[in-house]
């Protein structure tokens, strides 16, 4: 066994490193006294390896060492402790070392080390203190024999069946107390399951005597009845009583109690409903049906109570999204001898209307642009737990680069309506039964209309519709159908514009955003694991999409022998349709490192295929590189095809070349194959940061997209996979997270490491040209002049949520 150290050994990001000169010079024992130390360091000897991270977590938390930013922070913006911000100085105290000693002492005999010992020594240095934490374990304790006393016959019958499936304490393991703690909930569990409504932990004792000379321990579980009773009683669940409030918690309001006093009427008046034999609804809010809350209550008159249907009970409840509080459910046992209970459940709703907005801002060179999101939502909009939600948003980027200022600046945007109606239940006119048990399913109703902009060049509006089926197939499988997907879209092209690409033999470009065209297709997701995303363990995430479009479309053609265009492709009533095949996956594997420290690595290809009645994936279909979730050292929409570079248009100082290059900018770096990979470190920084929970991420984003087959209209973009390492992007990075609870609001500086666009050793332009990071220079005026736009190494992304 070998000497474990704890000290202050995190990763320091770009932006610590800012902050760490910044504050260099900082002793970090300036705030304390001249007979004080400060605890830096904390070792632990003679402990196994796989107990020394528990062990050192028994160090009292004020012993433990600060870390060095989290320090600084304090000092820098604390002003003595009046604000708590950042991480007080870890003074060390002598009794608290103490105290440490004998919390590891007892966690090592508690792990079966019965015999064991810890001493302690200080080390002290310059006022820093080091923690040395010496074990003697001593022999491990084994299980030498186990037995069960339990008077109740049935509890034992049930135990002994039971047991194989949960129980940590065996004869040759370990004798672990935490083990036994462990069987003792797995017992109440496995009672609570089975009836035992008024079952309790302290019926639950073990006896054990240990054996010093041999090592061992001699383990019986007791199970004992209730006090004067030759049994534990099994209760059925009888009526249940659901009384849904208003969303301020009563039963009626201020200004409806005077009104109604006024007219000499009861204020507090509730929808009061005998549903059937078992359910009594009363709803003094008057805007919910029954069917919205019975249809989620999973136990039923004449069934044994059980905890986890309790649980499944209000845990659906809440999912339904229209409640505030959903507490579970209160038993009163019937007044006869029957063993019965009426269950009660109180439930208190969400405002009825609600308002959100969500935006993200994006800064690269002399470019700027914001993406603004405002989402209404009705919740219970047919008294059926229905939420109806109107989505708003407006997408914008300018560009400032040439002094243009206000209106005449913005280079695209993006505007979107979409409507959506949810109903937490499956509509078909087949008979399916609600898939319930592991989630609430939805069917949505959806209608979006988008209107985009590219200045000079077109303006493209789309509508979709669609219906859409989710639910869970368990609570980590997740399935996605949408059976009906109709898609029209139509791009009207400037006309010089349009003159312009004609007259460049560029006629692609004309067929891909100037024409009127529509679809019908049908999409499924595949979900594995979505309800881990907001955790810190360790897991594989997975999702996987299939979009297929036109084909009955195209056999309706067949059958129907409509008509073709002057390109031979199909039409129906008069329009061309699009014909394809689109699969996207995105893989996820999340590895924590200890507390809130993980590390994510995702992989996420896509490929989209043309066929039928198409020659190329519509306008919507394509994919494009760059973002705040994708390869974030690039705009959105400025990566690839593969290695095309946008000098292929002509030098700058040409008005021909420049104005095209300008026309075409955002919309002709797209391609039909994707593949996007990122490699993330979180972590924790600041516990305390004005009030919210500040966290670090470094990362790595590579990948890019490729066209399908060779283009004319994009040179070096077409996937290969001998070169597929040479037609890479990669761009690094770090970020600051603030945690505020309700949502987290993002800052990410990704810089290029490795572009694509250029040849060679030239692609690895950090490295090259990392002179010219933040300052202009013969590589930058070069690429200028032959590109007609600045280059820029950094992109600094703002957004709410994580990137994945």
């Amino acid at each position: 066994m070998k000497a474990y150290t704890r000290s202050d050994n995190y990763s320091l990001t770009i932006l610590s490193i800012i902050i760490l000169f910044l504050a260099s010079g900082c002793s970090l024992t300036r705030g304390i006294r001249k007979d004080q130390s400060l605890v830096r360091t904390i070792t632990l000897k003679g402990i196994d390896k796989q107990y020394s991270l528990v062990a050192l977590n028994y160090v009292d938390k004020e012993q433990q060492p600060n870390n060095w930013l989290n320090l600084q922070l304090y000092y820098l913006l604390s002003k003595h402790g009046k604000r708590d911000i950042g991480e007080a100085p870890r003074i060390l105290d002598s009794n608290l070392v103490e105290f440490s000693r004998l919390q590891i002492e007892r966690f090592l005999q508690n792990k079966g080390f019965v015999k064991a010992k810890v001493d302690y020594a200080i080390k002290i240095k310059k006022r820093k203190a080091e923690l040395i934490f010496t074990a003697n374990e001593g022999p491990l304790f084994r299980i030498r024999k186990f037995q069960d006393s339990i008077q109740d016959v049935k509890v034992r019958n049930l135990y002994r069946e039971k047991r194989k499936d949960f129980s940590h304490v065996q004869p040759g393991k370990a004798f672990d107390l935490d083990s036994l703690a462990y069987d003792r909930d797995q017992i109440f569990q496995m009672m609570k399951r089975n009836g035992y409504y008024d079952f309790y932990r302290q019926y639950i004792t073990y006896d054990y005597d240990t054996v010093f000379n041999s090592s061992v321990a001699d383990i019986k579980m007791i199970i004992a009845n209730p006090p004067g009773k030759k049994e534990h009683a099994q209760f059925t669940i009888n009526n249940t009583l659901i009384t849904i409030f208003r969303s301020n918690g009563r039963t009626y309001n201020r200004a409806d109690s005077i009104k109604m006093v006024a007219q000499h009427k009861i204020p507090g008046k509730a929808d009061t409903l005998q549903v059937d034999s078992e359910f009594r609804f009363v709803d003094y809010s008057n805007k919910f049906k029954p069917k919205a809350v019975v249809g989620y209550i999973f136990q039923h008159k004449g069934d044994m109570y059980n905890i986890d249907r309790q649980n499944l009970t209000t845990t659906r409840l809440s999912e339904l999204n229209v409640f505030r509080n959903v507490p579970n459910p209160s038993y009163v046992k019937t007044a006869d001898s029957t063993n019965r209970l009426d269950s009660k459940i109180d439930i208190i709703p969400l405002k009825h209307m609600t308002d959100r907005v969500e935006g993200e801002f994006i800064f690269n060179g002399g470019r700027s642009g914001f993406n603004v999101g405002n989402t209404f939502t009705d919740r219970n909009l047919f008294k059926g737990a229905e939420i109806l939600q109107l989505k708003l948003n407006w997408s914008v980027l300018f560009d400032n680069s040439t002094g243009a200022i206000g209106s005449s600046a913005i280079q695209n945007q993006d505007v979107r309506i979409g409507l959506n109606l949810i109903y937490p239940r499956i509509i078909s006119p087949f008979n399916f039964p609600m898939p319930g048990q592991y989630g609430v399913p939805h069917t949505t109703f959806s209608s979006t209309y988008q209107l985009y902009f590219q200045k000079g060049l077109v303006s493209r509006k789309s509508l979709i519709n669609s219906l859409t089926y989710d639910w869970a197939e368990t609570s980590q499988k997740l399935h996605t159908l949408t059976p009906f997907n109709i898609e029209f879209s139509e791009g009207i092209i400037d006309p010089g514009a349009k003159s312009q690409l004609i007259d460049q033999d560029r006629y692609s470009y004309v067929y891909l955003i100037g024409r009127k065209i529509f679809t019908s297709g049908s999409q499924y997701t595949y979900q594995v694991n979505a309800n881990k995303l907001f955790t810190y363990g360790t897991f594989t995430y997975f999702r996987g999409t299939v979009d297929v479009g036109g084909n009955t479309l195209s056999l309706l053609t067949k059958l129907l022998n409509t008509p073709r265009d002057t390109l031979g492709q199909h039409t129906l009533f008069g329009q061309t349709f699009a014909q394809y095949s689109k699969f996207e996956t995105d893989f996820r594997f999340y590895k924590n490192l200890g507390g809130e420290r993980m590390l994510v690595f995702r992989f996420s290809p896509g490929i989209g295929i043309p066929y039928g009645n198409s020659s190329q994936l519509i306008f919507e279909k394509n994919f494009y590189g760059g973002g705040a979730n994708d390869i974030r050292a690039w705009l959105p929409r400025t990566l690839g095809p593969g290695q095309f570079n946008r000098a292929v248009y002509g030098p700058a100082d040409s008005l021909k070349s420049q104005t095209l290059r300008d026309r075409l900018k955002y919309l002709d770096q797209f391609g039909e194959i994707k593949i996007v990979g990122n490699i993330e470190y979180r972590y924790p920084l600041v516990a305390n940061f004005f009030g919210s929970k500040l966290n670090g991420a470094i990362f790595t984003d590579f990948g890019n997209v490729w066209r399908l087959k060779p283009e004319t209209d994009s040179p070096n973009g077409t996937f290969n996979v001998n070169n597929i390492f040479q037609s890479t992007a990669i761009g690094v990075g770090t970020g600051l997270r603030f945690d505020l609870g309700f949502f987290v609001f993002r800052l990410d500086a990704a810089f290029k490491f490795k572009d694509p666009q250029f040849n060679g050793s030239d692609q690895w332009v950090f490295t090259k040209h990392f002179n010219e990071l933040f300052r202009a220079g013969p590589f930058k005026h070069t690429y200028e002049q032959t590109n007609g736009e600045s280059y820029n190494f950094m992109q600094l992304n703002f957004g709410i949520g994580l990137p994945f």
